[in-house]
C-alpha cells in the first residue's frame, strides 16, 4: 500500500483522494485512516505542496441548492518575470458544484475585461434571468459600473463581501488556495502566454479530475452537469462487494459513500445553523 501511496500517480495526493480515485476504478484496498496509519509509520504525513475602514455593511447570506444559482468571482495576481510585473487571473466559481464556469489571464484588471468574461459565461451557460446572483468582493472591476449595468441588464442579482471581509467569500479564496498551492506552481510566469497555458492545465484538472472534499469527494464537473448520483450509486456498489467479502474489516458498520451536501451557503444564517444539513459530512 505504501509503494501505491508514493507512487507518481498518487504521491501529490492525499489518502482520502488516493482513496476515491480507487474506488471510481472498482478498487478497494483499505479505508483512508489505514492509509494514513501507514504514511505515519514511516514519517510520510506531512504537507507536500509548497505553503505559500469602512461602515459596516449588512452580511451577504446567499444559498444555493443546485448549480448555476449562486456564482463567485474574483481576480488574483500570478508573479511575471520581472519585479513588481504581474498577471491578472480572473475567475468564476458555483458555489454548489464547485465547477469553474469561466476563467480569463490578462495583463492588467480592468472593468472592461470583468465585463466581458461574465457576458461571455453567463451566455455560454444558458443563464435564465433573475435565476442568477454573483457574488464578489469589493475590488474596483467588481464593483464597477459598467459591470453593474450588465448584471443589471441580464436580470443576475449582484452581491458583495463586506469591506476587508475574505470570508464572505470563501469559495473564491478557497478556490485560489488550490490553485496556488499545487505541486506544479511556479513561484513566477515567463510570459503571460505561459500563464494561460498554465491555467488551461489546472482548470481542466480541477474540474474534471479533482477529488473535492467540499462535494462528496467528487469531480466538480460530475456535480455540475448532474451526474453525482450516478458516480455515487457506484461507490456504493463497490464498498458493498467490499463489505460482503470482509466483514470483520468495516467495525460491525455497512459502508456508505459520503453523501452529496444539499445545500451551499456563504454566511449561513444563524437560525440553519442549528438545522445542520442531514447530508453534510465533517470530513475536511
Amino acid at each position: 500500500m505504501r509503494e501505491l501511496l508514493n507512487s507518481p500517480e498518487f504521491v501529490d495526493q492525499a489518502p482520502r483522494s488516493v482513496y476515491y480515485a480507487l474506488l471510481d476504478a472498482g478498487v478497494y484496498l483499505c479505508s483512508p485512516s489505514t492509509m494514513y496509519r501507514i504514511l505515519h509509520a514511516h514519517g510520510e504525513v506531512h504537507e507536500r505542496r509548497r505553503q505559500a475602514t469602512h461602515p459596516a455593511r449588512k452580511k451577504p447570506e446567499l444559498l444555493a441548492t443546485k448549480p448555476n444559482q449562486v456564482w463567485s468571482w474574483d481576480i488574483t495576481k500570478l508573479h511575471g518575470p520581472a519585479k513588481w510585473t504581474y498577471y491578472y487571473l480572473y475567475v468564476i466559481i458555483d458555489i454548489y458544484s464547485r465547477y469553474v464556469v469561466g476563467w480569463m489571464a490578462a495583463d492588467r484588471e480592468h472593468r472592461e475585461l470583468a465585463e466581458k468574461l461574465l457576458a461571455d459565461t453567463i451566455g455560454k451557460h444558458g443563464i435564465d434571468p433573475e435565476t442568477l446572483t454573483i457574488h464578489a468582493d469589493n475590488g474596483s472591476s467588481m464593483a464597477s459600473k459598467p459591470v453593474a449595468f450588465l448584471l443589471a441588464d441580464l436580470g443576475v442579482t449582484k452581491s458583495h463581501s463586506r469591506p476587508h471581509v475574505s470570508n464572505d467569500n470563501p469559495y473564491s479564496e478557497a478556490q485560489f488556495k488550490t490553485l496556488k498551492y499545487r505541486p506544479d506552481f511556479p513561484s513566477m510566469f515567463g510570459s503571460l502566454q505561459d500563464a494561460r497555458a498554465f491555467c488551461q492545465r489546472f482548470f481542466q484538472w480541477y474540474n474534471e479530475k479533482h477529488y473535492h472534499s467540499g462535494v462528496a469527494w467528487l469531480h466538480p464537473i460530475d456535480v455540475h452537469y448532474g451526474r453525482a448520483a450516478q458516480v455515487l450509486d457506484e461507490r456504493a456498489r463497490v464498498l458493498t462487494e467490499a463489505h460482503a467479502r470482509h466483514p470483520e474489516r468495516f467495525v460491525n458498520k455497512h459502508p456508505q459513500p459520503v453523501p452529496l451536501p444539499t445545500k451551499a451557503w456563504i454566511n449561513k444564517p444563524d437560525d440553519e445553523k442549528h438545522q445542520p444539513d442531514p447530508t453534510h459530512s465533517t470530513n475536511p
